[in-house]
């Protein structure tokens, strides 16, 4: 299917074209006005949508919708760059996820794109000292969109986690910008060590389903990880590694891995790196 992107106005062109898909979705199927409406066309821009979209999501009998959604607002509206890597983010999904078609459709159906943006809340409230809260955050994220990133964690701009089933990401691990993982993705330690302890991603990466990067290791820009590998050494940028241990077996295959999304591995991958 061929994305199209229509005419909008210059002020908000992100906003202007998820309100207009989500009037097309109500117009082909009115069942779903009253989710679209409460969470789209009742609200006048991005962060006001995704506050309550998050606040919906993670409330429960312990913690209200509405206390949830002040903390939301006082955050997107205390630091401007929560809602600027929200974007990225959701042009990231869009640009790279075969199965998006909509700007739309993470918002309202995507768990992936959904927890990442509670995880910058959590990270938000992490960074001003208030730790409890940060922490029922994540708790909340785990048990409802099955993604675990702990609010210490820092992660960039323009974040595409695929599924998102399973997503285990450390305190101290350091994700940058641009990186796709799928779902299974562990950033984990390799024991119980108490400092810095978690891999650190470099711009770029992509990382395939059920990848596992342990410990104080630096993944280069724009390399690759196949599926299912173990990563317990470091890898220089631009490679492709593969395999349990995970072993050099190429070069990345092109300039930007995570946006190309290529997770084949070619047999006869320049061995000699192995």
């Amino acid at each position: 299917m061929i994305k199209t992107r229509k005419a909008v106005s210059p002020l908000d062109p992100v906003w202007e074209q998820i309100s207009t898909e989500a009037q097309e979705a109500v117009a082909k199927q009115p069942l779903m006005g009253g989710l679209i409406h409460a969470c789209i066309l009742h609200h006048p821009t991005l962060e006001k949508a995704l506050s309550y979209r998050i606040a919906a999501k993670l409330c429960s009998n312990e913690m209200s919708m509405v206390i949830l959604r002040e903390i939301v607002d006082t955050a997107y509206a205390s630091d401007p760059d929560l809602i600027a890597a929200a974007r990225a983010d959701l042009m990231a999904v869009y640009d790279r996820d075969p199965a998006c078609h909509r700007l739309l459709q993470p918002i309202l159906y995507f768990k992936g794109y959904q927890a990442v943006q509670a995880y910058r809340i959590a990270h938000w409230l992490w960074l001003q000292g208030d730790f409890d809260l940060a922490f029922f955050f994540q708790m909340r994220i785990s048990e409802i969109f099955g993604v675990d990133i702990h609010p210490g964690a820092k992660i960039g701009r323009g974040i595409m986690i695929d599924h998102a089933h399973s997503i285990v990401i450390g305190e101290t691990a350091v994700v940058g910008n641009n990186v796709s993982m799928l779902h299974s993705v562990t950033l984990g330690g390799t024991g119980k060590e108490e400092e810095d302890r978690h891999p650190k991603i470099e711009d770029g990466v992509l990382i395939g389903a059920g990848a596992k990067v342990l410990g104080n290791i630096r993944i280069g820009h724009c390399s690759r990880i196949a599926a299912g590998s173990v990563v317990l050494q470091e890898v220089p940028p631009c490679k492709t590694v593969a395999g349990v241990p995970a072993k050099i077996v190429g070069e990345a295959g092109c300039d930007q891995p995570s946006i190309s999304m290529d997770q084949v591995v070619p047999n006869g991958s320049d061995r000699e790196h192995q």
